[in-house]
């Protein structure tokens, strides 16, 4: 009888071990200060996409978003050299399915030259673009800023955006975030990177792969403040 009973349990316990792991092979692998960094900077990237598109009046104008291909927020962006040059930091990049938004790629900014004021050390980012072909590059995991790719400030206001008519010249609207309110800013140089080490992490893909094939993504267990920036942006952008 004793033996009866065991031999159940002890081909049940593999069984348990196999479905566990399959079940949560999905979620993010690494260590814990990796995982607690990638969810940090998913959370300040809401947070400065919300105070963005806190005021009607001075924030980028939803009719852009509802038509952009791509939102890329980068967060504390530090300044080097004297007054402009050598930024870096790290964000995310989300890009639009259909009508909805696929889950966010983690990306770095270096290199780049940004009209910062004087005195400004820090600033966020919010990369709005607006074409297929401004993401072709990001779809392999690099984007050298001065290959041509039309790179333009911004309009504020939801008044800026019927005046406005996008063109092959501003296939990417830039703001930053300069003396506590967004505003147009110009760039030039630079690089956007995908951070692969991040996004194996998080996705077991490269960053080019999750905004390629945003459907191969298991969301159910990607960390809330994943999925809470793929809300925001789709509030904002509907």
């Amino acid at each position: 009888m004793t033996n009866a009973v065991k031999r159940p349990i002890s081909y049940a316990f593999p069984l348990i071990l196999i479905l566990f792991f399959t079940g949560f092979s999905t979620l993010p692998v690494g260590t814990a200060d990796d995982i607690k960094d990638g969810r940090e900077e998913a959370r300040q990237s809401t947070a400065s996409l919300q105070k963005a598109m806190s005021d009607p009046a001075k924030s980028i104008p939803r009719a852009i978003l509802q038509k952009a291909e791509a939102v890329a927020v980068f967060t504390n962006v530090k300044k080097g050299g004297f007054i402009l040059g050598g930024t870096g930091g790290d964000g995310v990049i989300s890009r639009r399915v259909g009508t909805t938004w696929g889950p966010p790629a983690f990306y770095n900014i270096g290199g780049a030259d940004v009209g910062l004021q004087i005195g400004v050390k820090e600033t966020d980012f919010i990369m709005v673009f607006n074409t297929p072909g401004a993401l072709k590059d990001l779809l392999n995991d690099k984007m050298e800023m001065s290959a041509g790719i039309g790179m333009a400030a911004g309009p504020l206001g939801e008044e800026a955006a019927a005046r406005t008519n996008v063109t092959g010249n501003e296939a990417v609207y830039v703001y930053s975030n300069s003396g506590g309110a967004f505003a147009g800013a110009t760039v030039g140089g630079g690089s956007i990177t995908a951070d692969n080490s991040r996004n194996e992490k998080f996705y077991n893909m490269k960053g080019g792969a999750v905004l390629t094939n945003p459907a191969s993504v298991n969301v159910s267990k990607l960390p809330a403040e994943l999925t809470t920036f793929t809300r925001t942006l789709e509030g904002y952008a509907k």
